[in-house]
């Protein structure tokens, strides 16, 4: 059986890589290593099929350096100790590390050494952020460069390069200037993407000419290079959440679109009642209700339908007054917890022990519990909520918040009680 046409078409030269100009260009930082006869250990990141394997494996042989793969998932100690072996006799090799991120601790720990001391020369792979996703240990021993999406003139290069290359379609078949615009348009940088949908699509053509109907039969899903990773699915779910925040309903629709191709109910649901207490809070309560309701009736028709009760509800809390009164009220308390965690009055316990009868909190003088002292003696002066926004809602708060703190609230239960 014959290798995909994307693993046939792998460049072998850094002049056959296509885009990625800032780091293989003529000013290029990796050909200026190249050009010297040089490389380090570094960490490729950036969306699936913009050539991070790819370099590596040029940067091997433009060198003629010995190299390995390594995958950080399914690759194990065995594997590794055969690697060290073989570099220890060879003086150097290159390993190259698809998922680089997903490298545990016992991996790391018999890695290091050797990438320490240049035995090893790891170039590692991923399409995760690596300041978040790669292990300290591991990040402080290499560069890092990030990999751009291929624009659509290095995509259609790529693809009449495959067109014509003999490993490739080998001149056999013709294409349309509007199918090849549709599969760079569709693919949204990847290459690996593109080269899939032409060889799909020269497998079905008539008479070996594609046309743009023959592409659109294989480009029913736009490439949505945010999936290419868990970081860009959780970046989408904060720019929903950043937009929301900001009152930008259309950004917040434009996400949920984007979102909406998961099928993931819960992620979305999670984002948007948290944003119903945290950015809306005291400024519209009824708010956070009517998000639950959309949620639960998103939960029941299911996508594609979900997407319904989800969008009203989005421009609903976008054009909402927004407050954090609440949020950072609490957010101040757990601030001094997190210093100090002071003891409660002793008449606050559920069952209080060494206290008399008339210095127990007592559960039937409604006249006082507005008197009573509850926070510990060390700050009993605190107030965490420091000022309410101009909204009618949350000015009748405050009027009863200001009428509670006339009170001269007191730890002294049996001289209140008289």
């Amino acid at each position: 059986m014959r290798e995909p046409l994307a693993f046939r078409l792998r460049p072998t030269t850094l002049d056959d890589i296509l885009g990625q100009k800032h780091l293989v260009g003529e000013e290029g930082v990796i050909r200026k290593c190249i050009n010297n006869d040089t490389i380090f250990s570094c960490i490729f990141f950036g969306p699936p099929g913009t050539g991070k394997t790819t370099l590596a494996r040029v940067i091997a042989n433009e060198l003629k350096k010995p190299y390995r793969k390594f995958n950080a998932v399914t690759g194990n100690k065995k594997d590794l100790d055969g690697i060290f072996l073989e570099a220890k006799m060879s003086g150097s090799l290159i390993l190259i590390c698809d998922e680089v991120h997903r490298l545990n601790k016992d991996k790391q720990d018999l890695l290091l050494p050797h990438v320490e001391d240049g035995s090893i020369i790891l170039i590692g792979a991923t399409t995760a952020n690596p300041y978040h996703s790669i292990n300290p240990a591991i990040r402080s021993r290499c560069h890092l460069f990030e990999f751009k999406p291929l624009s659509p003139e290095d995509i259609k290069e790529g693809l009449k390069n495959a067109m014509k290359a003999e490993e490739g379609l080998n001149n056999e078949y013709t294409i349309d200037d509007d199918a090849l615009d549709l599969i760079a348009d569709t693919v949204n940088g990847d290459i690996r993407w593109a080269l899939n949908i032409l060889e799909i699509s020269s497998i079905i053509a008539k008479d070996k000419h594609i046309d743009r109907k023959t592409v659109e039969e294989n480009c029913r899903y736009v490439n949505n290079r945010s999936f290419g990773s868990e970081d860009g699915y959780y970046d989408l779910l904060s720019a929903l959440q950043k937009s929301i925040r900001g009152s930008d309903v259309n950004a917040a629709l434009y996400y949920l679109a984007l979102l909406a191709q998961t099928r993931d109910v819960d992620s979305i649901a999670r984002r948007l009642l948290v944003i119903g207490y945290e950015d809306i809070g005291l400024a519209n309560p009824q708010l956070a209700s009517r998000t639950i309701n959309a949620v639960m009736s998103a939960r029941e028709v299911g996508f594609p339908e979900a997407i319904i009760p989800l969008g009203v509800q989005i421009i609903d809390l976008c054009l909402s007054p927004k407050s954090r009164t609440g949020v950072d009220a609490l957010h101040k308390a757990q601030d001094v917890v997190e210093t100090k965690a002071y003891d409660m009055p002793k008449y606050l316990r559920l069952t209080p022990v060494g206290l008399s009868k008339d210095e127990q909190y007592s559960y039937d003088r409604y006249d006082c519990f507005h008197k009573i002292q509850y926070l510990p003696d060390e700050i009993k002066d605190m107030e965490f909520i420091e000022s309410f926004n101009v909204n009618r809602y949350e000015q009748q708060l405050k009027q009863i918040y200001e009428e509670l703190k006339k009170n001269k609230r007191t730890n002294d239960l049996k001289r209140l009680y008289k």
